[in-house]
C-alpha cells in the first residue's frame, strides 16, 4: 500500500509540473534557476576580483544579466560562464558542479590557483572547458571522465602535475581540441589518444613527458595541429607524416632521430608550419618541400642535416621564416647558396637563418633582393666574395649577421641607408678600407661588430649620431687617427666599447666621463698618450678597464677610487709613474690588477687584490719595495725616526679624542633637528625640484580617476593611467590613500628617495601633486612615466595565449640585469646608500623597449651609517611582501642591503622557474630557494620555466648552461643567512657574463 501511495504522489507531482509548464514555462525552471544563483554566489565568494567584474552578481538583478553569465534562450538556466582575462584570482569553488546545464566555461588568463574541482565531472552537458594561463595545481581530475560531451579541453600554462589520463581516449570521443601544454606533466603520451577520431588539435608541449610517440597517433586523420615540443621524447620521428590534414607541427627540442620522409611535401599538402629544431635528425633536406606551397614557417635548425639545399623556394610564396642554422649543410664550395636566388620570389620572407653551417662560395648578389627581410643570420660559414652595394635594398632589415666568414672588399657606403638596422655584425672576415661615414645614419643601431678585419683610416665621428648604440667593437683592425669625442658622448654605450689592437693615437677625450653605464672599456694595444683622464671616475659601472700597451704617462688618478665595480684593471706596458695608490686595495671587487712595465715607485700595498700574488702583476717596476714576500721586492726603508712618530702620536691622540666628543654631540643635535623637519623639507624640496600639478589636471588626465583607467593597487594607494597636459603625455598617477596608516610616511619616503637618484633602470618621476580635491580633502599624488609594457608581474602571471606573448630567455636575462643594475646603483652609488625594501615583480615596470624600471619606493630607507654591507642605524623593522621579504626581518632584523639582495634572488628564481614564492607547493619547510637549490646542477632543466627553452638559435646544452648559471645566482642571493649572500655588484657581473656567453659574444 505504501508503494502505491508514493507512486500516486509522484504521479500527481509530475502532472502538476506538466500543467504548470503548459501555463507558464518559465516558472517551471524558477527553482532550478535559484540553484544556479546560489552556486554562482558561492563561486564569487572564493574569488579575488580587483576589477569588480562580479560586482553585478547580486540579488538586485536576474542571474542571466550578470557579467560573464549566459543563460539558454528557451529557459533561464546558466549555460555559459565566461570570465576570460579579468584579473580574477582565488579558487574555483566546487559549487561550479551545481551548474548542471553548463555547456561552456572559459576562465583563461586569470590568477586562479588551487586544484581543478572534481565536481566538474557532474557537468554531463559540458562541451568547452578552458582554464589556460592560470596557476591551477594538482592533477587532471579523474571525475572529468564523465564529461563525455567535451569538445574543447584546454589547460595550457598552469602548474598541473601527474600524467595525462588514459581515460581521455576512452570517454572523450567527441574531443576536437586537447591542449595541456606548459605544465609539469610527466609520464608518456597515452596510446588511447589515437582513439579520438574527431581530434583536430593536440598540444602537449613544454612538459616533462618522455618515451616514444605512440603509433596510434597516425590514426588521427582529422588532426591539423600537433605540438610535442620541449619534452624528452625520443626514438624515431612520430608516425604522423601521412596525416594529410596536418597544418602545424612542432617537435622542437626533443631527442628524435631519423630522417624526414622524402615525400613529406606531397603527403602534407596543407602544411603551414614545421618546427623540428634542436633534435638529432640526419640526412638531407627533402626536395619535396617544393610542393608544400602553403608553408609559412620552416625550422630545421640544430640538427645534423647535410648536403645541398635543393628546395625550389620559388614555389613557396607564403614562407615568412626559414631557419636552417646549426646543421652541416653545404660543402664549402661554389653553388652552395644558389637557392637564395629562388628566395627572392618569396615576397613575405622575414627571417633567414643559415648560420653555423658549411656554406661556401660567394655571397649571392641576389640577397639584396630580399626586400621584406628583417633578420639575416649567415655567420660561421665559409662564405666569400664582397658585400654588394645593392644591400641598400634591404629596407626593412634590423639584424644582419655575416660574422666569421671569408668576405673581402670594403663595407659598402650604402649600408647607411638601412635606417631600421639595430644589430650589425661583420666581424672576423677579411674586410679592408675605411668604416664609411654613412654608418652614422643608422640612428636605431644598438650593436656594431667590426672587429677582426683589416679596416683602416679613422673611426668616423659620425658614429656619434648612433644615439642608441650599446655595444661597439672595432678591435683588431688597422684603424688610425684619434678617438672622436662624439663617440664618448653616446650615453647609451653600456655593454662594451672595444677599440683594442689598432693604431689609434692621441689622448683620451675628457668626455669619456659620459659613459656612466659602460661595463667594459678596452683601448689596449694602441698608441694612446697623455695622462689617464680623471673623468674616468664618472664611469662608475666599469667592471673591465684595459689600457695596456699604450704610452700613457703620469700617475694613476686618485679619482679612480670611485670605480667601485671594477674587476679587471690592466695598465701595463705604459709610461706611468708615481706611487701605487693605496685605495686600490680597498676596491673590493677588483680581481686582477696588472701594473707591469711602468715606472712605479714606493711601497706596494698588501691588502685586497695585493694580498694574492696570482691576482697582481708588477714586474719591471724597478723602484717598488715591500708588498708580499712572494713578490721578492726589496724592503722599504723608513726615513722618519721612531721617536718622532711617538711624539706626534702623543700630540695627536688627545686632539682626536676631543674632536670625536665634539662631533658626537653635534651629530646628536643635528639628528634631532633633522627628524623634526624631515617631512616638511622633503615635500618642499620636491615642490622646488619638480613642477607641481593641480588636482584638476590629474582629474582630467585620468578621466576623473575612472575604474577603466585603474592599472594597479598597492599598500598605500592606487595607480591610474592618464594623458597629461595639452600634449596628452602618457603618465602613471599614484594616488596616495591618506586614510591608510603610514601612507604619509610612505609618500615622504618615496619623495625623498626619488628626488636625488638618476638611473636608466629606475622609474622616473615627472611631477607631484600636494593639494586638495573637489571635496576639500587633502590629496597627494606622484606622477611617473607611463610604462607601456606593464609590469613584470603581468608578463610572468597574466600573459596572453600567444607564444609571442611569453618572455624568452634573453628578455628575462636583460630584465634581470636591468633590475640588478638598479639595485646595485642604490646600494653602492648613492650617498647615503638606499634600501628599496619591497622588490617584487609588480614593482618592476617595462617600457616600450622592454627595458625594466624599478618602482615603488614607499618602503625605501637610507643607510646613514657605515659599513654599508651591514645595517642602517635605524632599529625600525622594514615591511615588505610575503615571499620576497628577507627572513631576518621577520625576526626583528634591521634594514640592510642584504635584505634587498634576498628579494632580488627570489625575484630571479621566480622569473626563471615560473613559480611564485607563495605557491601552495611551498609548505612544510620547503621554499622556492630550497626547491631550486635541490635541483642544482643536474635537474635544472626540470624546474625552469619551459617557455625559456624555446630558442631555436641556441643548442640545448648552451641553454642549460645559461639557466644553471642564472638560477645559481638566484640561490646565492637568497641564502637564509645574510652573510652568505653575494653582493649586488657580483650578481650584475655574473648575470652579464651568463648573457654574453649565451649570446656567444666575443668580449
Amino acid at each position: 500500500m505504501l508503494l502505491i501511495f508514493i507512486s500516486i504522489r509522484c504521479l500527481g507531482t509530475f502532472v502538476w509540473c506538466v500543467t504548470l509548464f503548459l501555463l507558464n514555462p518559465d516558472s517551471c525552471f524558477a527553482l532550478s534557476n535559484e540553484t544556479d544563483r546560489v552556486a554562482l554566489l558561492a563561486i564569487k565568494s572564493q574569488l579575488q576580483d580587483p576589477m569588480g567584474i562580479t560586482s553585478s552578481w547580486n540579488n538586485s538583478i536576474n542571474v542571466c544579466q550578470w557579467t560573464g553569465v549566459t543563460c539558454g534562450q528557451r529557459h533561464p538556466r546558466v549555460i555559459q560562464l565566461y570570465l576570460r582575462n579579468q584579473s580574477v584570482g582565488g579558487f574555483l569553488s566546487p559549487y561550479v558542479g551545481n551548474l548542471s546545464f553548463l555547456r561552456f566555461i572559459n576562465l583563461a588568463s586569470n590568477n586562479l590557483h588551487g586544484e581543478i574541482p572534481n565536481e566538474l565531472g557532474r557537468l554531463s552537458r559540458l562541451k568547452v572547458l578552458v582554464l589556460d594561463f592560470n596557476s591551477f595545481s594538482g592533477t587532471i581530475p579523474s571525475n572529468l571522465s564523465h564529461c563525455s560531451n567535451l569538445i574543447n579541453f584546454s589547460v595550457r600554462r598552469n602548474n598541473l602535475t601527474g600524467e595525462i589520463p588514459a581515460y581521455i581516449g576512452y570517454y572523450w570521443l567527441k574531443l576536437e581540441n586537447l591542449n595541456v601544454a606548459e605544465n609539469q606533466l610527466t609520464g608518456q603520451l597515452p596510446p588511447s589518444i589515437g582513439n579520438i577520431s574527431t581530434l583536430q588539435q593536440l598540444g602537449v608541449g613544454e612538459n616533462k613527458l618522455y618515451g616514444i610517440i605512440p603509433e596510434s597517433l597516425g590514426q588521427l586523420r582529422d588532426l591539423n595541429f600537433l605540438s610535442v615540443a620541449e619534452n624528452n621524447f625520443s626514438g624515431m620521428l612520430p608516425p604522423i607524416f601521412n596525416i594529410s590534414s596536418l597544418e602545424q607541427i612542432s617537435l622542437l627540442t626533443n631527442r628524435f632521430e631519423g630522417r624526414l620522409p622524402l615525400n613529406i611535401g606531397f603527403n602534407l599538402p596543407k602544411l603551414k608550419i614545421l618546427i623540428v629544431g634542436q633534435n638529432n635528425l640526419t640526412g638531407s633536406i627533402p626536395q619535396s618541400f617544393s610542393n608544400a606551397s602553403n608553408l609559412v614557417i620552416l625550422n630545421l635548425s640544430g640538427n645534423h642535416f647535410s648536403g645541398k639545399v635543393g628546395i625550389d623556394f620559388s614555389s613557396l610564396p607564403n614562407i615568412t621564416r626559414l631557419n636552417l642554422g646549426q646543421n652541416n649543410l653545404g660543402s664549402g664550395s661554389i653553388g652552395d647558396l644558389d637557392f637564395i636566388t629562388l628566395l627572392t620570389n618569396c615576397s613575405k620572407l622575414e627571417t633567414l637563418g643559415l648560420n653555423s653551417n658549411r656554406f661556401g662560395g660567394s655571397l649571392p648578389r641576389s640577397i639584396a633582393n630580399l626586400s621584406t627581410i628583417t633578420i639575416i643570420a649567415m655567420g660561421l660559414n665559409q662564405i666569400s666574395g664582397t658585400i654588394p652595394l645593392e644591400i641598400r635594398n634591404l629596407a626593412n632589415i634590423y639584424a644582419l649577421g655575416l660574422e666569421y666568414n671569408q668576405l673581402t672588399g670594403t663595407i659598402p657606403y650604402t649600408i647607411g641607408e638601412l635606417i631600421n638596422l639595430q644589430a650589425l655584425d661583420f666581424s672576423a672576415n677579411n674586410l679592408h678600407g675605411i668604416i664609411p661615414d654613412s654608418i652614422g645614419n643608422l640612428s636605431t643601431l644598438n650593436s656594431l661588430w667590426l672587429g677582426f678585419n683589416n679596416l683602416q683610416g679613422n673611426i668616423p665621428s659620425s658614429l656619434g649620431n648612433c644615439k642608441n648604440l650599446m655595444l661597439l667593437n672595432v678591435s683588431k683592425n688597422k684603424l688610425t687617427g684619434t678617438l672622436p669625442p662624439q663617440i664618448l658622448e653616446i650615453t647609451t654605450l653600456s655593454s662594451l666599447l672595444d677599440l683594442s689592437s689598432n693604431l689609434i693615437s692621441g689622448s683620451i677625450p675628457l668626455v669619456v666621463g659620459n659613459l656612466k653605464n659602460l661595463i667594459q672599456l678596452d683601448i689596449s694595444r694602441n698608441r694612446f698618450s697623455g695622462e689617464i683622464p680623471t673623468t674616468l671616475s664618472s664611469c662608475t659601472s666599469l667592471e673591465y678597464l684595459k689600457m695596456q700597451d699604450n704610452s700613457f704617462r703620469g700617475s694613476i688618478p686618485s679619482s679612480l677610487i670611485s670605480l667601485k665595480s671594477i674587476e679587471v684593471l690592466d695598465l701595463s706596458c705604459n709610461n706611468l709613474s708615481g706611487q701605487i695608490p693605496e685605495y686600490l686595495e680597498d676596491l673590493s671587487f677588483l680581481e686582477y690588477l696588472n701594473l707591469s712595465y711602468n715606472d712605479f715607485e714606493g711601497q706596494v700595498p698588501t691588502k685586497g687584490v695585493f694580498s694574492n700574488k696570482t691576482r697582481i702583476s708588477l714586474i719591471e717596476n724597478g723602484k717598488l719595495c715591500g708588498g708580499l714576500d712572494e713578490l721578492h721586492l726589496p724592503a722599504c726603508h723608513n726615513t722618519r725616526p721612531r721617536k718622532a712618530k711617538i711624539t706626534i702620536l702623543k700630540v695627536l691622540i688627545p686632539v682626536i679624542v676631543l674632536l670625536t666628543i665634539l662631533s658626537v654631540g653635534l651629530i646628536v643635535v643635528c639628528t634631532r633637528r633633522r627628524k623634526q623637519t624631515q617631512k616638511s623639507s622633503t615635500l618642499l624640496s620636491m615642490e622646488q625640484q619638480f613642477p607641481m600639478v593641480s588636482y584638476a589636471e590629474l582629474n582630467k588626465a585620468t578621466n576623473e580617476f575612472s575604474l577603466s583607467n585603474l592599472i594597479g593597487q598597492g599598500s598605500f594607494g592606487f595607480v591610474y593611467r592618464g594623458n597629461l597636459g595639452e600634449d596628452l603625455l602618457p603618465v602613471a598617477v599614484k594616488v596616495i590613500n591618506l586614510k591608510q596608516k603610514g601612507s604619509i610616511k610612505s609618500f615622504v619616503a618615496e619623495c625623498e628617495a626619488l628626488k636625488n637618484i638618476r638611473h636608466r633602470n629606475l622609474i622616473k618621476i615627472i611631477t607631484v601633486c600636494s593639494s586638495i580635491d573637489f571635496k576639500g580633502d587633502d590629496f597627494k599624488a606622484l606622477v611617473y612615466d607611463y610604462m607601456q609594457s606593464g609590469s613584470l608581474e603581468d608578463w610572468l602571471q597574466q600573459s596572453n595565449d600567444q607564444v609571442d606573448g611569453n618572455l624568452n630567455l634573453i628578455q628575462r636575462l636583460n630584465i634581470s640585469i636591468d633590475v640588478a643594475s638598479a639595485i646595485e646603483y642604490l646600494h653602492h652609488h648613492c650617498q647615503p646608500p638606499i634600501v628599496h625594501g619591497d622588490l617584487k615583480p609588480s614593482n618592476v615596470l617595462l617600457d616600450h623597449d622592454m627595458v625594466a624600471h624599478v618602482s615603488d619606493f614607499g618602503l625605501a630607507k637610507f643607510l646613514f651609517d657605515r659599513p654599508i654591507q651591514e645595517t642602517s642605524s635605524s632599529s625600525i623593522g622594514i615591511k615588505g611582501t610575503v615571499g620576497y621579504v628577507a627572513p631576518e626581518y621577520g625576526m626583528g632584523g634591521n634594514v640592510s642591503l642584504t635584505g634587498d639582495v634576498y628579494s632580488f634572488g627570489i625575484l630571479l628564481l621566480e622569473m626563471f622557474t615560473g613559480r611564485r614564492p607563495t605557491h601552495t607547493m611551498f609548505n612544510d619547510g620547503l621554499t622556492l630557494h630550497g626547491f631550486v637549490k635541490m635541483a642544482l646542477p643536474e635537474k635544472v632543466m626540470e624546474i625552469v620555466d619551459f617557455a625559456l627553452l624555446l630558442d631555436p638559435g641556441n643548442e640545448r646544452a648552451k641553454i642549460e648552461e645559461c639557466l644553471t648559471a642564472v638560477v645559481r645566482i638566484g640561490v646565492l642571493c637568497s641564502m637564509e643567512s645574510p652573510s652568505e649572500r653575494i653582493h649586488m655588484a657580483d650578481a650584475v657581473k655574473n648575470l652579464c657574463a651568463a648573457r654574453e656567453k649565451y649570446k656567444g659574444r666575443r668580449v
